[in-house]
């Protein structure tokens, strides 16, 4: 880690921009073990906010392509002892499931948490869209949902 102590800034702001800075610039070969490294962090909030960015991130690039079941199971070891991250992956892998219409559950959608299903009702599957219209867990989610399928002319 490079991190510089800035002026002022307390020690964990500057941490938590140089684990962003790795994340960010890390091979694929070193990812997890960089990750793994964030999260022996003693300051544990900061190190799974960090990790979870980095998470969402390469989450939102590998979803469609064939790279993700590979990286996604890597991923799953390195975070398995936060159970946080771990559900965030295990959500990634859902929307990942919605979006690319493979088989998927909806009353695992229903259980998900309201960033998920935010994500999924502002997506493009008008079958997910269906089940979050009429049984998303907030308004916000309901409405964002039934927009979608009235865009799509199902609503």
């Amino acid at each position: 880690m490079n991190a510089e102590d800035r002026q002022g800034e307390p020690a964990e702001h500057a941490r938590f921009a140089a684990w962003l800075a790795d994340l960010e610039q890390v091979a694929d070969a070193d990812e997890f073990e960089l990750v793994g490294r964030v999260l022996a962090d003693p300051d544990q909030v900061m190190a799974r906010a960090a990790v979870v960015r980095h998470l969402d991130r390469r989450a939102a690039e590998l979803c469609p392509g064939t790279a993700w079941e590979e990286w996604a199971a890597a991923m799953d070891r390195a975070v398995t002892a936060h159970p946080f991250l771990t559900r965030r992956l295990r959500e990634w892998s859902l929307f990942r499931a919605v979006t690319l219409r493979l088989p998927w559950d909806a009353d695992e959608l229903l259980a998900s948490s309201d960033w998920l299903q935010l994500k999924a009702a502002a997506g493009p599957a008008p079958e997910a869209l269906g089940v979050l219209a009429d049984r998303g867990r907030t308004k916000r989610i309901r409405t964002t949902a039934r927009a979608g399928l009235t865009r799509r002319g199902g609503g």
